[in-house]
């Protein structure tokens, strides 16, 4: 797949304005990837899972338009307007504009809303771009009916099209937001061991999961919910000439390919082993760039000693990953919910800030409302 192909041909229909509400989900990586290319490329494959509790609902509405020199829209955040949000979407939109045409024939009026709290750490730019684009899409689908007919002949509209086109726009927003589109599990970047997958789009997990794996469940807690000293934009660009860029990225694709087993065999020992290494790979990287610099608070390293004495003495299969932040994610079968909770409000919620953490388990991506 080549990025002329997302290109389309003509639209044949003519549509004033409307309105499409979708929602997406956050989704948390366990392999991690930490360096990117021009163009959102990232420097090594990743796969995450998707999420279910931690979602974003956009609702975009568009009216056609007369002058159609500029980008056109307003953003709205539960409710009120947000003009700091413009620019990134405005970065997105020029991005995108080639794969969809249509956007300066429209104002656009873009209505958000997150079930997890603002500024909570967790990642609102995946579930935000893949909702934002999912409604763009949308648009495109009713402005090209019959569905598929304006495609290369070799490749008509169909559903899958449709989702790997909005992975491919989504990554150009926030590259984890073409991870979060579907579910459970979802790979993004190319990996010499499976098939379809690609730099330029997430796919679905192709390939036999344990039922170990199913319905994992992931209690984020909450250590510091204030803005990164350090952006992600910022973290990725430090990977150009760092000393140990090129054998992390090789050790991405190694485990990636350790998983692979690992999914089909319900591994969990090694699971934990190989998440948590990416979890403290991602956070070593930052602590040896230069300028270096450390995410992590001393709440999350006192987490993490609890989690692995917990886990010692009760052979516990709980595990930690992180993302680029603070914050804990805490990974564990389903059933265990019960035994992990109770060590969550007996240890572990003294380092939330404000005693605050949140329950969500695996999901399985966008869903149009």
């Amino acid at each position: 797949m080549q990025e002329v192909q997302f290109i389309p041909k003509t639209y044949t229909n003519s549509i004033e304005k409307g309105s499409f509400t979708w929602s997406s989900p956050s989704n948390i990586a366990l392999i991690k990837y930490w360096g990117k290319k021009e163009h959102q490329i990232p420097e090594n494959p990743s796969v995450s899972f998707t999420l279910d509790n931690c979602k974003t609902t956009t609702t975009l509405g568009f009216t056609k338009k007369e002058n159609q020199d500029d980008f056109s829209f307003d953003v709205f955040l539960d409710g009120d307007k947000k003009d700091d949000f413009k620019p990134k979407i405005e970065t997105f939109f020029k991005r995108i504009e080639v794969y969809l045409p249509f956007l300066r024939n429209y104002h656009f009026k873009i209505e958000t809303s997150n079930t997890f709290p603002h500024s909570s750490g967790i990642a609102s730019s995946a579930s935000g771009m893949s909702a934002l684009t999912m409604c763009l899409m949308s648009i495109e689908k009713l402005l090209m009916e019959p569905y598929g007919t304006l495609i290369k002949a070799e490749r008509s509209l169909t559903d899958d099209f449709f989702i790997q086109k909005a992975s491919f726009l989504a990554r150009l927003g926030s590259g984890s937001a073409c991870r979060s589109l579907e579910g459970d599990l979802v790979v993004w970047g190319k990996h010499s061991e499976i098939d379809g997958s690609s730099d330029l789009f997430g796919i679905k997990y192709p390939f036999k999961v344990h039922e170990n794996f199913k319905n994992y469940q992931d209690t984020i807690l909450l250590v510091d919910k204030g803005e990164k000293q350090v952006s992600s934009t910022v973290g990725h660009n430090l990977m150009y000439g760092h000393p140990f860029a090129q054998e992390r990225f090789k050790q991405a694709h190694k485990n990636l390919s350790n998983l692979i087993e690992v999914f089909k065999e319900g591994d969990l020992d090694t699971f934990i082993e190989i998440v948590e290494g990416e979890a403290l790979t991602l956070h070593a990287m930052m602590m040896t760039s230069m300028p270096y610099f450390i995410l992590m608070k001393p709440n999350t390293l006192e987490i993490i000693n609890k989690i692995w004495s917990f886990r010692q003495a009760t052979n516990s299969k709980v595990c930690f990953t992180l993302d680029a932040g603070a914050n804990v994610h805490l990974l564990y079968p389903e059933n265990e919910c019960e035994q992990v909770c109770e060590f969550v409000k007996n240890e572990l919620v003294a380092f939330c800030q404000k005693g605050q953490y949140i329950n969500d388990k695996i999901g399985f991506g966008a869903k149009q409302l």
